[in-house]
């Protein structure tokens, strides 16, 4: 056999290897919530709209509150200057309440969740919702039988795109950061990833603005979720790791 031919198949060989060993590594997919695995975008933005037209006397537009999607909605408040914050945030959550019927799981993530349980990969949630709001706006919508562990906003003090929430994650999930991906649609989520030291994937069917997201893998759809970790190429995809 022609030795540059046989240096080929090793070299090849090696790369195979390589991803079974990286692919094998990854036990834990971690979701973000809003923009993730439920459509809020519309309600969330809506209804901070209906807010700040009674606190601040100002008309907001839709597309200037896109920097509220993925950060808790008391550190969106005090970005506004909102005095008396604990209020007005009820008064959000209430005002979320009546845009529910724009609220839905996005297509495919039902399919890709029973997809993962199937191969046994552990599933987790970070958010930037309290547990109240948790409990509220996430638990009807079915998909806590996916869950194993979940870290919300009164876990950490600090917040996304801090990394401590998926650090927290990490230490109550016994996870190691190898062996985990973050799933999220915005830069807030990108930046705690990579401060955890965590891969991170980035939602196209959420996300707002891709293209200034560095992630390390952008997904088409839910099934891409699955897809990535069957396909063999999967290393070459995280190279930036």
């Amino acid at each position: 056999m022609d030795y540059a031919i046989l240096i080929f198949i090793e070299y090849k060989a090696d790369i195979v290897c390589k991803s079974k060993r990286r692919m094998q590594m990854i036990k834990c997919i971690i979701f973000d919530i809003d923009g993730t695995l439920i459509d809020t975008e519309f309600a969330v933005k809506k209804s901070l709209q209906r807010v700040l037209r009674e606190e601040l006397r100002e008309e907001y537009s839709l597309d200037s509150l896109d920097f509220a999607l993925g950060i808790p909605g008391l550190d969106t408040l005090k970005k506004l200057s909102i005095k008396d914050a604990d209020r007005v945030v009820d008064n959000w959550n209430k005002y979320m309440g009546e845009y529910k019927d724009h609220v839905k799981v996005f297509d495919g993530i039902v399919d890709a969740l029973r997809a993962l349980k199937a191969k046994d990969i552990k599933m987790g949630i970070v958010t930037s919702k309290t547990r109240e709001e948790f409990e509220r706006d996430f638990r009807p919508y079915g998909l806590m039988e996916y869950v194993d562990e979940y870290v919300c906003a009164d876990d950490t003090k600090k917040h996304k795109p801090n990394p401590d929430p998926l650090l927290k994650f990490l230490e109550v999930s016994g996870v190691s950061d190898t062996e985990a991906i973050y799933i999220g649609d915005t830069n807030y989520d990108c930046l705690s990833a990579k401060g955890a030291n965590i891969k991170f994937a980035l939602a196209l069917w959420g996300a707002r603005n891709p293209d200034e997201v560095d992630a390390d893998m952008k997904l088409e759809s839910p099934q891409d979720i699955t897809k990535t970790l069957n396909d063999p190429s999967y290393i070459d995809n995280m190279e930036k790791i």
